[in-house]
């Protein structure tokens, strides 16, 4: 488990200011200076030692994503922020926001230098006005301090930050429909490739990363990759904030190793499921994208990227989401095939036609209005559905349902088979 010297977030839960004055205590813009020292590829080649993978749902190597930028400097490059945060579940980008902003701000810096970026825009979720407006008052201090502009740290390095809202849209998180809204275009995935690090924001050489990702970045340099390395386990390396919801004792945040279990974490930092271990039904381990997995593989599975896909789900964003048998399981996978429907911007037919009659027909199981038969049907069309999207959000609406049915399909063919002989 994670030792209190190794915490990268240090003012998680607020219990200090997030002003620069606090922010420089804890140690945030410590030796920055320093940092501009190296070359922008070696910046990388750290990054990309110390393992870390995205942190916003995907886990793909950040060293790696920004190793495919162009290394020459006559075009304009950009660094974008997915502040939108728009995964049922997770609550950790919000709270750095809130919390920690001046670690986002010196990740944002770090991270522009060694892509050769020298404009960032964070693209923060609307509904997220309070945070936003901290967020700019640290950007603020940030410029007076001079961290920020016009040779940046005393560097010949230019950088400069705008903050940028969305309109509160779910499918704003995946990268290019990102970019499209930054554009001022409707909020739709582009086809890849191209691939935004040759033609992102504007036409222009972009990497998007999510905010967890940038904000552990200076720890990593001050430290050293074998630091964050130490943390975690084989190619899941430092450690992670788990949103812990649902039905617990203690609703929270906590940064955790990756590859801690489940088990612990529920117990540890949320005071248990409410009614005690033995009443869980289910969790849903990384946001409500990714399939559930029953109490019996929750006993002992670990919280990383490769333990929780082999064990059928994702990691994702790390919101654990914890039913108890009080719940209805198909009323709460209904109400997020109601939302994906919702969210889907229409762009993709499987998408467009397959969330709605995913939803009515998680609403007929509901009011036990459905065949044997109709429930096999189900289970194939989101397989018609999965991979077969311009981007994941036809994955996501399909992948609750799947996980449903894997773990508990056998219960809703026994209450079809129980109203039938009723009848």
């Amino acid at each position: 488990m994670i030792k209190k010297e190794n915490r990268i977030f240090n003012n998680l839960y607020g219990f200090e200011s997030p002003l620069l004055k606090d922010a420089t205590k804890r140690g945030d813009w410590k030796d920055i200076k320093k940092i501009f020292k190296k070359k922008p590829l070696d910046i990388i080649n750290e990054v990309t030692k110390s393992g870390l993978r995205g942190r916003g749902g995907a886990g793909f190597s950040t060293g790696m994503k920004w190793s495919f930028m162009p290394k020459e400097n006559n075009k304009q490059h950009y660094l974008v922020i997915n502040a939108d945060e728009g995964e049922p579940g997770t609550c950790k980008d919000r709270d750095i926001i809130r919390n920690e902003p001046h670690k986002l701000i010196e990740g944002c810096l770090i991270s522009g230098y060694a892509i050769r970026a020298s404009k960032c825009y964070i693209y923060i979720r609307g509904e997220f006005f309070n945070e936003a407006a901290i967020l700019q008052n640290a950007i603020d201090e940030a410029y007076k301090a001079g961290f920020l502009g016009k040779k940046a740290c005393g560097s010949n390095f230019d950088f400069d930050i705008f903050i940028h809202y969305g309109s509160g849209a779910y499918v704003c998180g995946e990268e290019t429909a990102l970019i499209e809204s930054l554009e001022g275009k409707k909020g739709q995935p582009r086809l890849k490739p191209p691939f935004p690090a040759n033609v992102g924001l504007f036409g222009m050489p972009t990497t998007v990363n999510n905010v967890e990702t940038i904000a552990v970045i200076p720890s990593i340099l001050k430290k050293g990759h074998d630091w964050f390395s130490s943390m975690g386990t084989k190619n899941n390396s430092g450690s992670k904030i788990f949103c812990i919801s649902g039905q617990v004792n203690k609703p929270c945040n906590v940064e955790e190793e990756l590859g801690v279990p489940l088990k612990y974490l529920i117990q540890k930092y949320a005071g248990d499921v409410i009614g005690g271990w033995e009443n869980l039904l289910a969790i849903v381990p990384g946001g409500s994208s990714v399939p559930l997995l029953p109490k019996q593989i929750c006993e002992d599975v670990l919280m990383d990227f490769d333990s929780l896909k082999d064990s059928g789900s994702g990691l994702g964003t790390a919101g654990i989401i914890v039913i108890n048998k009080q719940t209805n399981i198909v009323k709460f996978i209904a109400r997020l095939s109601e939302f994906y429907k919702h969210e889907s911007c229409g762009q993709c037919t499987p998408c467009r036609e397959g969330t709605g009659w995913l939803m009515r027909m998680m609403e007929r199981i509901l009011s036990e209005n459905i065949t044997r038969e109709e429930i096999d049907l189900l289970e194939e069309v989101t397989y018609q559905i999965e991979g077969h999207t311009i981007c994941a959000l036809g994955d996501a609406a399909a992948w609750p349902i799947q996980g449903l049915l894997k773990h508990f399909k056998n219960d809703i063919l026994k209450n079809i088979d129980k109203k039938s002989k009723v009848a």
